[in-house]
């Protein structure tokens, strides 16, 4: 346990949701900048949370439990959009336990892809991980993750073995094959939240509600070297899910038309000659 002091209540600085807040106070788009204290993390671990009390602390151990053995200096941001439960006391709970923990607080509901693109634009690391705040993303998959990343840009999970209900896998069925029909992209698990990316892949993003689900599709599109893998999936033992048919495969749905639409319209890399004034004498 480090004997540094906790931060306030409020974490360094209030942050607010929404992407206006986002394009003001670090740029638009992807050019994050860095906020919060002085160090020099190389990693930096990002969980949005939303009334997700019981799993906060658990969690918060299984993470530093799998990178123990990392070398790298490394920061955990739990990002709390706004929840009405007891999450945000839970997040200071585990600040006091380990130092290491960054607690970051939306004053107002955004959503899950608002309070991802907090979490990465406050990161410090040049390497970033992802992952859900309901204990079924495992961290022991993260150092698995991280050691592919030398060779590829981002690395994103597939959960091999889904523990969702039937509405759940069904949705996300009919969503890969609409992908693969509009865009020409296949991707297997898109919706897996588990990833760990280098900090340039930031460059590529979006910031827009729907980010999380399609952050791989985006930074394929802009070169980034993406490469998917086998991860564990547990069952939710606390919390409930924020997911129903609507939120998850109608607005996915509404989501990928309008990916559709920004592939058509985005300008494409055009090759420049700069003419440089003849030298006199």
């Amino acid at each position: 346990m480090s004997d540094s002091p906790p931060f306030s209540e409020l974490g360094t600085k209030p942050v607010d949701a929404g992407l206006p807040f986002a394009r003001r106070r670090v740029g638009f788009p992807g050019a994050c900048g860095r906020l919060g204290i002085c160090g020099d993390p190389v990693l930096s671990v990002i969980v949005p949370l939303r009334n997700e009390a019981l799993n906060v602390v658990p969690l918060a151990q299984q993470i530093f439990k799998a990178l123990e053995k990392n070398p790298s200096p490394l920061e955990l941001l739990f990002v709390d959009d706004a929840s009405t439960d007891e999450t945000w006391r839970q997040i200071l709970e585990a600040q006091r336990a380990d130092a290491r923990v960054r607690p970051l607080r939306h004053l107002r509901h955004g959503g899950q892809s608002a309070a991802l693109w907090t979490g990465l634009c406050a990161a410090r690391g040049d390497v970033l991980s992802t992952l859900d705040g309901d204990l079924q993303n495992d961290p022991a998959d993260v150092p698995l993750l991280l050691a592919q990343l030398p060779e590829w840009d981002l690395v994103c999970g597939v959960r091999a073995r889904r523990m969702d209900n039937g509405v759940r896998r069904f949705s996300s069925g009919v969503a890969r094959t609409a992908r693969r029909l509009m865009l020409g992209v296949d991707f297997r698990d898109i919706g897996c939240n588990l990833r760990v990316m280098k900090r340039s892949v930031l460059q590529t993003l979006l910031p827009f509600d729907g980010l999380h689900r399609f952050l791989p599709l985006l930074a394929h599109d802009a070169g980034a070297r993406v490469k998917e893998m086998p991860v564990a999936h547990h069952p939710r033992v606390a919390g409930q899910s924020k997911y129903g048919v609507w939120n998850r495969m109608g607005r996915g749905m509404y989501d990928l038309a309008m990916i559709a639409w920004y592939r058509k319209r985005q300008l494409a890399n055009v090759a420049v000659v700069e003419h440089e004034p003849a030298r006199l004498g």
